[in-house]
């Protein structure tokens, strides 16, 4: 048995569903939001974005509760708990999921809640690919898997070839159409 005392997380005690329910709607009902991984490909049983990345947050940050050296009354924890809503509220807007300040200080309270580090996810049954996206949008290191190749490539797709490739130049820059800008 562990020594360290079982610490409660956020989405145990309370989480602004009506603000990621709003935000999840306004997803779904837009199917022309630029830049949005749907655009890959629909998958039947996709989880929207926003749910994902709020969820994630509630889970990985501390409850005030489980501080309360730092917040020692009812109406503390109250307003701690606030100010972590208004940082869902924040996240989970469709606008906002590529600001880096909105997104930082959302990996800031993960951090917080784990010593400074942010924890790796695993999605065993991955699917579409949102719970393993939005974990690596706030910083984790994300794995999935799953049993159907087509979702093993949607993942691959969005999760790990970005980040694979992201400082790789182009093997041949007069393909992607940047060559005049390079001077090349």
């Amino acid at each position: 048995m562990s020594d360290q005392k079982y610490k409660k997380k956020l989405i145990e005690v309370a989480i602004p569903l009506e603000a990621i329910n709003e935000a999840a709607m306004k997803e779904k009902s837009n199917p022309f939001l630029k830049g949005h991984p749907r655009s890959l490909h629909q998958w039947w049983a996709r989880r929207p974005l926003p749910t994902a990345r709020a969820i994630l947050f509630a889970q990985l940050v501390d409850d005030p509760s489980a501080h309360p050296q730092k917040f020692p009354s009812e109406e503390a924890q109250k307003q701690e708990r606030r100010r972590l809503f208004s940082i869902i509220e924040d996240i989970v807007l469709w606008e906002n999921s590529t600001k880096a300040d909105v997104i930082e200080k959302a990996r800031s309270e993960i951090r917080q809640s784990y010593n400074g580090k942010t924890p790796s996810i695993y999605d065993p049954f991955a699917g579409g690919g949102a719970i393993p996206f939005e974990a690596q949008r706030l910083g984790g290191k994300s794995y999935a898997s799953d049993l159907n190749p087509v979702a093993v490539i949607i993942n691959k797709s969005m999760i790990d070839f970005p980040v694979r490739f992201s400082d790789v130049k182009p093997a041949h820059l007069r393909s992607v159409g940047i060559h005049k800008e390079l001077e090349i």
